[in-house]
């Protein structure tokens, strides 16, 4: 089965988008840094790459949580297994021949990854982690919508800017019987190559 799309626009006030975009360029710093060392260490794997990198990226960045940290790890494996791994991909290895990675570079409007740690939604309620502390919106999900957070299961919860510039958070379910091992990647194979977001730098010959 495919998975399911949920969007909910977060209509806030002026504070409230001016704290999405500082939570945006701390989260697509974290990224920036860390897609140098997934080149360098030619991995992307989630577990390996985050032993690799955490410590580093927290004394690095002290103001971003420690859970946004490992979402900024799953947001830069995700891109690089489809950089690399995709057969579609330009830069994937079987094209590369061995040769140095290419760096991902993401660019300022790249999404924000979240978790069951840092958002919830829960009787018309939505809580999310922001840099100064925990942010709160009214949301009015329909009796479907409402019932997909309970009854399947929560893949992927992102946060970006739509065409007017505004916020809004995507939500992507699964059957709750759908194997974990698939990944995000695979789901409803609606992520086959980069999106526009992310650059590929090629290494200087």
């Amino acid at each position: 089965m495919k998975s399911t799309l949920v969007r909910i626009p977060l209509n806030g006030t002026e504070e409230q988008h001016r704290r999405l975009l500082a939570l945006q360029a701390a989260f697509v710093q974290v990224c920036n840094a860390l897609a140098p060392m997934v080149q360098e260490h030619r991995c992307w794997h989630r577990v390996t790459l985050h032993h690799l990198s955490y410590k580093v990226l927290r004394e690095r960045f002290p103001a971003v949580g420690s859970q946004m940290v490992c979402n900024a790890i799953y947001s830069v494996c995700r891109m690089a297994r489809v950089a690399f791994q995709h057969p579609a991909s330009p830069v994937n290895l079987a094209r590369l021949n061995g040769g140095p990675l290419p760096t991902l570079h993401f660019a300022d409007n790249s999404p924000v990854y979240f978790d069951r740690h840092t958002l919830s939604v829960k009787g018309g309620k939505l809580s999310m982690y922001t840099l100064d502390g925990r942010m709160r919106f009214d949301v009015a999900l329909s009796p479907t919508e409402e019932e997909r957070f309970h009854t399947e299961k929560l893949r992927e919860v992102v946060l970006a800017r739509n065409a007017k510039g505004l916020f809004e958070l995507s939500f992507w379910f699964a059957p709750a019987d759908e194997d974990e091992e698939a990944g995000p990647l695979q789901v409803g194979n609606r992520q086959a190559l980069l999106p526009e977001y992310v650059k590929v730098e090629v290494p200087q010959q």
